[in-house]
């Protein structure tokens, strides 16, 4: 079912914004009207965009789940994609990154997608280009995107987000994914926790810490986080077999929660070292839902900026 633009997508009360950069920049009445939109779209409703605009995604950091599921977003609402590689980019000549930005908006790009391992690289471009640009997570700083469609998940789960007990545990100093999930989660009324081994907490974060063991029993929505092995400064303190029983969602773990509680990981997954690997893809889980979920935020998100010019 295709609908024209008026039909799928409503002017959301709330902040009016040129890009995506952070959740702290969202107010719970955009989040809800994005993942109502994202909802339409998961059910078939694909909204129409009146003219052909063109896009690059510039990742400067590997990923897989977060390039193709903005690839398959542009796919289907008909978005031209230009084929940037970092390692063949003027980049590896000394070429500034707000320098690559105003190159692609010269030449008529009409919105960017970056990841970047400097924490807020956005800082330097969102008052000095004037195309849309949506962080895809930028170093230990936030990752938007990956926060609205963990969302999505959660609301299309209880249906709701006030007094839910969600326990974000894992790397969480390292963790993007857990500041954008907690600051969104707190907005909208959930009582978001942290579970962490000690060397990983973050104390800039105002959220009470609990042991795996409670955050098991607690949890409404346990959120497991990756071992950031590529931004640690040296090896784990512990062996992988060391970590799980320690700190990961072990088997046993798993029937102490709750009968209506699930299971979440923004993934990659390291099987056997947060999660166990028979976990990953148990009943519970909605590892592989969070997935399908990032093609539809992704496509709302695209859609809003590209055909209404803001978030």
């Amino acid at each position: 079912m295709i609908l024209q633009p008026n039909e799928v997508l409503h002017q959301g009360a709330g902040l009016t914004m040129n890009h995506l950069l952070s959740m702290k920049d969202l107010n719970p009445e955009t989040i809800n009207s994005l993942i109502e939109e994202a909802e339409l779209i998961s059910k078939g409703k694909v909204p129409e965009l009146r003219k052909k605009f063109t896009a690059a995604y510039l990742f400067f950091e590997p990923s897989t789940r977060t390039k193709m599921s903005f690839e398959m977003a542009a796919h289907r609402l008909g978005i031209s994609l230009l084929n940037f590689v970092p390692e063949h980019s003027s980049s590896t000549k000394g070429e500034s990154l707000y320098d690559t930005v105003k190159t692609l908006e010269a030449i008529g790009t009409d919105l960017v997608v970056i990841r970047h391992s400097e924490d807020a690289y956005y800082q330097d471009l969102k008052d000095r280009i004037s195309i849309p640009l949506i962080n895809a997570g930028d170093g230990k700083g936030e990752h938007p995107t990956q926060s609205l469609l963990d969302l999505l998940t959660i609301h299309q789960e209880f249906g709701k987000f006030n007094k839910l007990n969600i326990v974000i545990a894992g790397d969480i100093f390292h963790s993007r994914v857990a500041r954008s999930n907690a600051y969104a989660l707190s907005k909208l009324g959930a009582n978001v926790y942290l579970s962490a081994p000690d060397i990983w907490q973050d104390d800039s974060l105002p959220y009470d810490y609990v042991s795996m063991d409670e955050a098991v029993e607690m949890s409404d929505v346990l959120m497991m986080l990756r071992v950031q092995h590529e931004r640690h400064g040296s090896e784990m303190d512990w062996t992988k077999e060391e970590y799980h029983q320690m700190y990961g969602l072990t088997l046993e773990r798993e029937k102490r929660m709750k009968d209506t509680s699930i299971i979440m990981h923004p993934a990659p997954v390291n099987r056997g070292v947060e999660i166990a690997d028979e976990l990953v893809e148990c009943e519970r889980s909605r590892i592989f839902k969070q997935i399908s979920n990032g093609v539809f935020m992704r496509m709302a998100i695209l859609y809003r900026l590209l055909e209404k010019g803001a978030i």
